[in-house]
């Protein structure tokens, strides 16, 4: 048997392979195409304190080797999805990651501190691309003294295993990666999406009814897999990849890079048995390359030689 079970906070997952926020619903609306419990963990659409309606349309639109999105982080509220949508993914025996956001410290220290007595929450994600409206907008995640305050508020407001979500909008990602570690999060995920926009030149109007989007998909992969190796360079904590993963083949580059954990995003979107179909990937691959243990393979790039 191979052990790809991974290892962050306090939380032991069965597998690697986790779906991202915002690309697979609350988890429920996949559960008809597959068992999702068979995945390590299914992170949910980002919960909020109160309800949040979204961006007015257009809100998705394809692009060349991906798509940008513009939903506005539209969501029932944590009130509302610990209430009706926890116990169903209980009663189908998912492993939750409950992906939260706010603006302020308060707001994601509320949400955290809901979710911390909630049952069935595995782990919590911090958005930290967020604006902070105390500080004029500017995104949590783009400053390091920023993020390690919202990361140390949540901190104390739970005792659940704390992930904190990067944005690569900023300078060195690498900064803002250690000031979430020191303030106490159990591991870093990466990448969120990178701003972009389409313009309609018959219309001379962006596309995107908010104008910018985020860009996600197999474009990005090269610029998620290059912050994904350095920021496990930088951090102690477990890294987990994100960025354009379509295949397991994708997911090799995530492990060798020192990505402990995958999350499948865009992929959802093409084929709903993305993610399944990659962890069996993984599976077989392993197996036929007499790997016993992920631990094994992760972080194993042979350095070019200078």
């Amino acid at each position: 048997m191979i052990d790809l079970s991974v290892q962050i906070g306090k939380s032991r997952f069965k597998n690697p392979v986790f779906t991202a926020s915002g690309t697979f619903g609350y988890g429920l609306e996949f559960s008809v195409f597959y068992d999702i419990s068979q995945l390590g963990a299914v992170t949910v659409k980002g919960l909020s304190l109160e309800p949040v309606p979204g961006n007015p349309g257009p809100r998705i639109f394809e692009t060349p080797s991906g798509m940008l999105n513009a939903i506005g982080l539209q969501n029932v509220g944590v009130r509302e999805f610990v209430r009706s949508y926890l116990p169903r993914l209980r009663e189908l025996g998912a492993t939750v990651i409950a992906n939260v956001y706010g603006k302020t410290e308060e707001e994601y220290a509320s949400v955290a501190a809901i979710l911390d007595e909630a049952e069935g929450v595995e782990a919590v994600e911090l958005n930290i691309s967020c604006p902070n409206v105390k500080e004029g907008g500017i995104a949590f995640g783009a400053n390091p003294l920023l993020a390690h305050n919202v990361v140390s508020a949540v901190r104390k407001a739970t005792e659940k295993t704390l992930i904190v979500k990067l944005s690569p909008n900023v300078t060195d990602i690498t900064e803002i990666a250690v000031a979430v570690e020191e303030a106490g999060a159990d591991s870093v995920s990466l990448i969120n999406t990178l701003l972009g926009m389409v313009i309609d030149v018959e219309r001379k109007r962006a596309v995107l009814g908010s104008t910018t989007g985020g860009l996600s998909g197999p474009a990005i992969k090269p610029v998620a897999l290059r912050m994904v190796y350095q920021v496990s360079k930088k951090v102690k904590i477990p890294v987990i990849g994100i960025g354009g993963i379509m295949t397991y083949r994708d997911a090799l580059e995530f492990f060798l890079a020192g990505a402990t954990a995958i999350q499948v995003g865009t992929a959802n979107f093409v084929n709903p048995l993305s993610a399944l179909n990659i962890l069996k990937d993984l599976e077989k691959y392993f197996e036929d390359e007499g790997i016993e243990s992920l631990s094994q393979y992760v972080g194993s790039l042979a350095e070019v030689e200078s």
